[in-house]
């Protein structure tokens, strides 16, 4: 593709990306300038964007436990290929890394490392300044982020870094005397002079200032209080200037979510949507609203004993969410993600021919093919097609790049389906390539030891 015609398919993305970001709507925005940042690797604007996002998106949506084994693997790579001098490919791998997670102190410093192999110091910058404007209290993040400072002579934010850790840890000498070296050096130098090293940082590296501060609140893991009433105000504002603007409604909704006004929320997205019919986006929130107000009554109930009525009511929730999808395809039958979801829920209650019909259409869906195909694995063991089930599990291993929590149930799975055929070599080597990534799923280590048992014994006889 010509330069400029990359050029312009970055810009375009960016663009997108931009908006979803304002809008809300964090993971999007983080597809699309991710997007934007393959076709234009040296776009700042577009990397400081895209921080914002993943910040954004990670608060909103924080990962599990399983996807802290997978930083540690992805860490390991990176540091791996910035060792090689391959910093070009450290560096993709490293905004992998940092979607996952973009305040850990320890994927702060691997995309750092990962820069810094490819000849790029601004982007080491803007990791550790979107990491240090977002999460000042970390003192982990802190003391590293201290130390990059010092390593690459921004010896004012080195100061300040350490003086917020002197705060968290009062009376540790090791820290006051990093505090005292940092206050010297300040002394002897001017400090940086581009725009990253400026007091608000992060701040500066938006444009409008303005949009920076609806940022900062927008990204909250929760806007409550006079933050949330001043954003509700400004929403209602904006829709009474712009009645006919979609985002504006699924905004104020997002903030009514956040603070658990689930009445309020819902009567905003039932506004637009008698603006506006047919948008997939306000139905979906919708069910998410509606499903959002059962799990907190549910909760509520549970928090005062009262388990029966708890339970009665996690019947209509689950009741709702699988009527609510079936209302969905029928209106939108070209949606694969629904198709997904839908396909999904039949097989949790074992309509596995329904769930095949479904999940079948989803494959098509880049976003759910992978899971999509795991998932009509499993219903294809359920009826017993054995090998319909391991057709679609080898498909989707060999599509999987990498050992993730997906890959390891889809070669657990073949494992299994090994094992029920008395190919207890092929189990044995698939039991094996899982836990050499997670030695603690499932019960691989009882199932290998079995296994193990039954291949010396027949190599013996």
């Amino acid at each position: 593709m010509a330069n400029d015609a990359l050029a312009q398919k970055a810009q375009n993305f960016t663009n997108r990306g931009r908006q979803a970001l304002e809008a809300g709507r964090y993971e999007l925005a983080v597809e699309m300038l991710s997007e934007a940042l393959a076709c234009a690797p040296d776009t700042l604007e577009t990397r400081r964007l895209l921080r914002a996002a993943q910040i954004a998106n990670f608060r909103q949506n924080p990962p599990g436990f399983m996807a802290k084994m997978k930083c540690m693997t992805m860490r390991s790579k990176i540091l791996s290929l910035a060792k090689k001098g391959q910093g070009v490919e450290a560096m993709a791998e490293a905004e992998r890394l940092l979607t996952i997670n973009p305040l850990d102190p320890d994927n702060i410093e691997a995309a750092v490392k990962a820069a810094e192999a490819a000849g790029k110091p601004e982007a080491a910058a803007i990791s550790v300044e979107a990491a240090y404007s977002c999460n000042q209290n970390d003192a982990n993040l802190l003391e590293r982020i201290a130390a990059y400072y010092m390593a690459a002579k921004r010896y004012d934010k080195a100061r300040d870094a350490y003086v917020k850790l002197s705060q968290l840890k009062p009376g540790d000498q090791r820290v006051l005397q990093l505090l005292k070296n940092a206050e010297a050096q300040t002394t002897m130098s001017s400090g940086w002079t581009d725009s990253v090293g400026k007091k608000g940082g992060f701040q500066n590296l938006i444009a409008n200032k303005e949009q920076a501060k609806k940022l900062d609140q927008a990204n909250k893991a929760m806007v409550v209080g006079s933050d949330a009433e001043a954003l509700i105000a400004e929403k209602k504002a904006q829709i009474e200037k712009e009645p006919g603007n979609m985002n504006m409604y699924r905004a104020l909704a997002r903030i009514y979510m956040q603070n658990k006004r689930f009445a309020e929320a819902v009567q905003t997205l039932e506004q637009a949507q008698a603006i506006n019919s047919a948008d997939p986006e306000l139905d979906r929130m919708l069910s998410t609203v509606r499903a959002a107000d059962y799990e907190a009554r549910i909760e509520a109930l549970r928090q005062e004993g009262k388990e029966e009525e708890a339970d009665a009511l996690e019947v209509e929730k689950n009741q709702f969410v699988f009527d609510d999808l079936a209302t969905r395809v029928d209106r939108y039958p070209n949606d694969l993600h629904l198709r997904f979801e839908l396909g999904y829920q039949y097989y949790i209650y074992e309509y596995y021919d329904d769930a095949i019909q479904h999940l079948q259409l989803a494959q098509k869906s880049p976003k759910d093919r992978l899971q999509a195909l795991y998932y009509l694995a499993m219903c294809f063991l359920k009826k017993g097609q054995r090998d319909m089930a391991v057709m679609q599990l080898e498909t989707a291993r060999d599509q999987l790049p990498m050992m993730d929590d997906l890959k390891k149930k889809v070669v657990y799975q073949l494992g299994l389906c090994a094992e029920e055929a008395k190919d207890y070599e092929k189990a044995y080597n698939y039991y094996k390539d899982v836990y050499s990534s997670d030695v603690t799923f499932g019960d691989l280590n009882e199932r290998m030891l079995n296994i193990g048992k039954l291949l010396k014994e027949s190599r013996q006889s």
